[in-house]
């Protein structure tokens, strides 16, 4: 599966200069801070960067950004720890034990798993990319409407499933998030749900509704207390507490691998692979686990499956990149724009005749996830300052930094009032104990859902039967049905179990 004779010369290059080396720093630094910051994204970094690669070589150019990519794929989860504010979408499943784990005074131990199953996660996803990117870019390519509808469905029904008793609420948060993301112009030119406001004219603007969701729920109920940690010998975090986390997950191995192996395969689906990857995962590791009660309440596992996933799905997103020349989402839009300014074009043939360079960038960013440990260990100690920040300077702060980010993101008012919207409605779920992040993938899998079924059906002519053609398809309905009806058979089981016992 490896041209060796590639391989060998993908050595050549990348040691062929230290300049490019030396971007990678930087590059993950810059990530690691705008992808931490409610508001900013690695997109946006990547982009507000993306002219200092006019001045470099392809490859520098591609070590820098990938670098400013991967590096914020870890600092979206450090605000959901910290905050319960995912960074990025890729982060949400970090919040539901990394938020209990700080708010029980482990953050050091919850960021040392994070920084770990990060770093893990983004060697091995690159590792089986190196490997596997053939037949990846195949299987990519069998992915037609029908099949992409399916794992959108397939996304709600997981993160729904994680309510347990509760799954049909979670599923219901799920429809009314998709209902939201359906907002605006629709795919076949109908203007939907705009109420007469003509920035809704191109939907709700996700980041900023996320944000607003994530942010209030718990900002709100923060701003009662005192600090983000109660106990005042606890708001330090000490190096061994990061390392004893490390270690936390280093004695997980199976989570890690499982976890990183998912994270690759999902994040491989265009658009939707990284906001899907981590909540595979998560859900995955809380079925095997033998007390998935724990989860939710500070379980490391939990911790290990998210980030272990969400950073492998870098990897992932490469495929299509590498393979057809599209992009998987924001941060290989910006990788693709590097492609042209460098008069590069993806694709088949790209993959074909210049495997050594693609071999060159997948070794570059094994050696960013050896490079990121360094780094994290170094900024971790000045990002969980936060905890020694009273909360009523710290919830302010935080809300005007998200609605900054959020003018940035859509370039007027709509984001900053997207964001108080949403801030409202976070609340009320909140209150009456609605999932929050089952609407939130909604939303964000909204749009992209309702496009994939409209092509389905124009494929098709609207005769389901020709979906029993596509094996892909069956195998994503079974594995859809299976996740809502497995979880209440087993929470039974247990229960029956424990009645017994």
């Amino acid at each position: 599966m490896i041209d060796l004779a590639a391989l060998s010369g993908a050595f050549g290059l990348l040691f062929a200069s230290y300049n490019p080396w030396l971007l990678m720093i930087p590059g993950l630094a810059i990530g690691l801070v705008f992808g931490c910051v409610p508001g900013l994204q690695t997109s946006m970094a990547m982009a507000v960067f993306l002219p200092t690669t006019l001045f470099m070589d392809f490859t520098s150019a591609m070590f820098f950004l990938t670098a400013i990519f991967t590096g914020g794929m870890f600092g979206g989860g450090v605000s959901a720890i910290m905050m319960n504010i995912p960074g990025t979408s890729s982060a949400v499943a970090t919040a539901f034990d990394g938020f209990p784990m700080a708010r029980n005074g482990q953050h050091g131990e919850a960021l040392g798993i994070a920084l770990a199953a990060s770093c893990i996660g983004t060697a091995i996803g690159y590792v089986v990319l190196l490997v596997l990117i053939k037949p990846l870019s195949g299987l990519v390519l069998a992915m037609g409407p029908t099949e992409m509808f399916m794992v959108a469905l397939w996304g709600l029904t997981l993160i729904a499933s994680l309510r347990g008793s509760q799954m049909a609420r979670g599923i219901l948060a799920g429809v009314f998030g998709l209902l939201l993301g359906t907002v605006g112009m629709s795919s076949n030119g109908v203007l939907r749900g705009t109420m007469g406001v003509d920035f809704l004219i191109d939907g709700i603007a996700v980041v900023p509704a996320m944000i607003g969701m994530f942010a209030a729920s718990e900002l709100f109920a923060m701003s009662q207390r005192g600090y983000l940690v109660q106990d005042s010998g606890q708001r330090t975090v000490r190096f061994s507490r990061v390392l004893a986390g490390m270690g936390m997950a280093l004695r997980r191995p199976v989570t890690l691998l499982r976890g990183s192996i998912l994270g690759v395969v999902v994040g491989a689906v265009p658009g939707i692979g990284s906001s899907v990857s981590n909540l595979v995962s998560y859900a995955d590791a809380r079925r095997r686990d033998p007390e998935p009660e724990s989860f939710g309440t500070g379980n490391p596992t939990g911790v290990v499956a998210a980030e272990s996933a969400n950073s492998s799905s870098e990897g992932g997103s490469m495929v299509s990149l590498f393979a057809l020349g599209l992009p998987g989402g924001g941060g290989t839009a910006v990788l693709l724009a590097a492609f042209a300014m460098h008069n590069v074009t993806g694709g088949p043939r790209f993959l074909t005749d210049n495997a050594d360079l693609v071999y060159t960038i997948i070794l570059a960013n094994i050696a960013q996830a050896v490079l990121l440990l360094g780094v994290g260990l170094v900024l971790l100690q000045a990002l969980t300052l936060i905890v020694r920040v009273r909360l009523a300077l710290l919830v302010p702060c935080v809300f005007v930094l998200a609605a900054f980010g959020s003018f940035g993101l859509t370039g007027d008012m709509q984001g900053p009032y997207t964001l108080l919207v949403f801030a409202g409605i976070g609340w009320l779920f909140k209150r009456y104990d609605y999932s929050i992040p089952a609407a939130v993938i909604g939303l964000l899998l909204g749009r992209m859902t309702e496009g994939e079924l409209l092509r389905s059906y124009q494929i098709t002519g609207g005769d389901i039967s020709m979906v029993l053609d596509r094996p892909i398809t069956l195998v994503l309905m079974a594995l859809l049905v299976l996740s809502i009806v497995l979880p209440p058979l087993l929470a039974r089981r247990r229960a029956s179990r424990k009645a017994a016992a």
